[in-house]
């Protein structure tokens, strides 16, 4: 098996290679789909028992309600980590908080010049869901990045979802959520999980919004509720991109397309530079770490699969290959990255200098590590504060502006030939400020 693709843009066949390695199709098989449906229609309808039901079948468990934590036991957790790990959770919030407090949007108004009052309400969500992956993995980091900018937000409730095989939780998942400001705590996870906060049961309570990673289970959940409740995205493996004009170490550089290989086999690991004896270098940087790394078996699969380091002629061309990609995480080690940072278009998150890995933005520099993936950088962003707030339009017109503004509106609706626009901008426009109806 290969370690990793070879690309060259001086390659007569590149362009079809690039866009075939770079493919992703998010759509979730047709099984998955008839699984998760039938489980969704099962908690609409049935509520708690359907939830139990898939709870105690699918993380072998004999609950008898959905089983929920007490405050007491998620504060508990703090204890039951290692002191150090918690001064690392503690602190690893408070850099997350200070970021998304700057993210913050309040509400505004402004009169113009004919009187009207005009501005934007910004509310924060009543209820929001997140949910957490459980089992094997235990992610504290998703529990702050997904938490943190609903407290900071205003968010009402924050309601976590983990499930717990064998009735277990990990001690340090359940710290974070302490840490961070859950709210409620319910052990329960899957598809099931999924609709029971899009649609409530008698014991788990609707939210507006669900937020959080999961399996394929639990993404084609997320894209079903969607409509019902708000969404944060239907994200596909993860990904890294390096841009590099040879000064980076090259162990340094594949240490970090390791840092992304190794959380799934369809993960993507690129690197592209103009230095042609760099990428060698990197490439044996790999075939020397890769055995002494814990997922090695994980890593190699991605790299061989969907990896690649790619020879350009230039920066200039590794920036419009990367704008082409629109990657979840980018990094940007060259000299002088700053010179490069404006003709970057699209990235959901931007690592800057030979100094600055992914890895420090997964835990605790402070923006959010939830970033659109599968090319989404495009059109979307990063996981922030105004994903839970809300904004509404103010409007106020003061009868000595209905003149106006009636004879714009008018015209315009009968254009449109909606009637009753036009009389009820009319009714306005015609009347006497002074005849009480102002």
């Amino acid at each position: 098996m290969q370690q990793i693709n070879r690309l060259d843009t001086r390659a007569p066949d590149f362009k079809a290679c690039f866009e075939a390695l770079t493919a992703y199709d998010a759509a979730q098989g047709a099984e998955v789909e008839q699984v998760v449906a039938g489980i969704i229609d099962a908690v609409r309808s049935r509520g708690d028992a359907a939830l139990v039901e898939y709870t105690n079948r699918f993380d072998r468990r004999s609950v008898t309600s959905a089983a929920e934590l007490e405050l007491e036991d998620i504060e508990g957790a703090r204890s039951a980590v290692a002191p150090q790990l918690l001064r690392v959770l503690e602190q690893s919030v408070a850099r997350i908080r200070a970021f998304h407090e700057r993210q913050v949007q309040g509400s505004w108004t402004y009169e113009d010049p004919l009187g009207i009052t005009l501005g934007q309400q910004v509310t924060p969500m009543d209820r929001v869901g997140v949910y957490v992956p459980g089992g094997k993995a235990a992610y504290p980091s998703s529990v702050l990045m997904n938490v943190v900018p609903a407290v900071v937000a205003g968010v009402g409730e924050v309601i976590m979802v983990v499930p717990a095989p064998d009735g277990m939780v990990e001690p340090v998942v359940l710290a974070a959520a302490a840490v961070a400001g859950v709210h409620r705590v319910f052990t329960v996870g899957g598809a099931q999980a999924v609709a029971a906060l899009a649609y409530g049961t008698e014991r788990v309570p609707r939210v507006d919004k669900i937020v959080g990673p999961g399996n394929r289970y639990v993404a084609a959940a997320k894209a079903r509720v969607f409509g019902q409740v708000g969404i944060d995205m239907v994200a596909g493996p993860s990904e890294i991109l390096i841009l590099s004009d040879g000064s980076l170490d090259p162990d340094w550089a594949a240490m970090d397309l390791f840092s992304q290989a190794e959380h799934d086999e369809l993960a993507q690991a690129i690197l592209i530079s103009p230095d042609r004896a760099f990428l060698d270098r990197v490439e044996a940087s790999i075939a020397r770490l890769l055995p002494e790394m814990e997922r090695a078996d994980i890593i190699r699969t991605a790299l061989a699969d969907r990896g690649a380091l790619v020879a350009v002629d230039s920066m200039d061309e590794a920036i419009e290959l990367s704008n082409a990609i629109a990657p979840e995480h980018l990094e940007v080690a060259v000299a002088d990255p700053l010179a490069l940072l404006p003709r970057i278009r699209h990235a959901g998150a931007i690592f800057l200098g030979h100094h600055t890995p992914e890895a420090f933005g997964d835990y605790c520099l402070g923006p959010n590590h939830v970033l659109p993936t599968a090319r989404t950088a495009r059109f979307s962003s990063p996981l922030g504060v105004y994903d839970f707030q809300k904004r509404s339009s103010v409007m106020l017109c003061p009868p000595s502006a209905t003149r106006a503004i009636g004879a714009l509106a008018s015209p315009f609706a009968r254009s449109e030939s909606l009637t009753a626009h036009a009389r009820s901008a009319e009714y306005r426009r015609d009347a006497n400020p002074d005849d009480g109806h102002a």
